[in-house]
């Protein structure tokens, strides 16, 4: 059965590597970068997208096509360091992104999971339980997908075609997907007693 609403959680660009360097230093001299430094600031997703490249640029193509979230509810949401949860068109300023960019990723961090478990649980109690809540990002470790399984639940899937494919492959096949119309296949994640993660098709 398809679910009643779809919502994109979209795993973080690395705020900690040489892309995000350019602009977190202070003689940037990208667009992007005087534009965070003069106080207008930018989007986070055009933040992200500048420090993750092809891969976030997919992920938002691929759910600006594809989410359909209740009415009073963003249908894209970007997993934010320190943050929780936010609107890929929220705006950050320069000492916004440094401040995330000292959040580490790290499910063992509350700085990092405290915000998005409060945030996933706000989004579960706006859905209805047929409700999907797709994530954008690997499952391969448990940064991502421990704080967020134990919120959402069975709402929680991803795309079974992310399987055994990296960051640049993903991105690659979402933007295709994205201009082509065509949706990827969702599976929830289970977790047997041997910890290896495995998909379960949703019915």
């Amino acid at each position: 059965m398809s679910p009643r609403h779809q919502i994109f959680l979209l795993s973080p660009a690395n705020c900690a590597g040489k892309r995000a360097g350019f602009l977190l230093r202070k003689d940037g001299g990208s667009a992007l970068a005087q534009r965070l430094r003069s106080g207008e600031g930018a989007t986070i997703g055009e933040v992200f997208t500048f420090m993750s490249g092809l891969y976030f640029r997919g992920k938002l193509a691929y759910a600006s096509a594809f989410a359909q979230p209740p009415g009073d509810c963003h249908g894209i949401q970007v997993i934010v360091p320190g943050l929780g949860l936010c609107p890929a068109r929220a705006v950050i300023d320069l000492a916004g992104l440094r401040a995330i960019a000292r959040i580490p990723v790290d499910p063992g961090d509350r700085r990092y999971t405290g915000p998005l478990r409060r945030d996933a649980a706000q989004l579960a109690e706006r859905l209805h339980p047929s409700d999907a809540v797709v994530l954008l990002g690997s499952i391969a470790t448990p940064k991502y997908l421990d704080p967020l399984k134990d919120v959402l639940g069975a709402r929680l899937r991803f795309p079974r075609e992310f399987i055994g494919r990296g960051d640049m492959s993903r991105g690659a096949l979402m933007l295709r997907c994205a201009a082509e119309g065509r949706e990827l296949t969702y599976v929830e994640t289970v977790e047997p007693a041997n910890s290896t993660l495995m998909p379960r098709h949703f019915p």
